[in-house]
């Protein structure tokens, strides 16, 4: 190809690199969301004496279930959204002795702690 022809081409074959690259920039994230998303009102349906089967028909199955502490439920939440970097988490933990509610544990800044 003479190099005349290459040159008036060059333009044409810069601009599409430019146009390629623009587009590969625009990728799409995902939506990441784990965990339990437990609402307020449900959380406070919770007491202390309520039984281990009483509490999984509230909360649901709890996202953390330890072999080495049985006793012990965790409820735990994480959304990020897309490209943000704002991350909601929330945690909620269910101690039992005994297969009853002893103590709750909550996030105090999502989940204040009213008992």
């Amino acid at each position: 190809m003479p190099r005349d022809r290459l040159l008036r081409r060059l333009p044409m074959a810069s601009g599409l690199a430019v146009l390629l690259l623009a587009v590969g920039a625009c990728v799409y994230r995902i939506d990441i969301q784990q965990g339990n998303l437990l609402e307020e009102d449900v959380i406070e349906q919770v007491e202390l004496g309520m039984t281990r089967s009483q509490v999984q028909f509230l909360l649901g199955t709890p996202m953390i279930s330890d072999s080495f502490h049985q006793d012990r439920w965790d409820y735990t939440y994480y959304f990020r959204r897309g490209r943000s970097r704002n991350i909601d988490q929330r945690w909620l933990i269910v101690f039992f002795e005994d297969d009853v509610v002893v103590r709750i544990d909550r996030d105090p800044t999502v989940f204040p702690i009213g008992r």
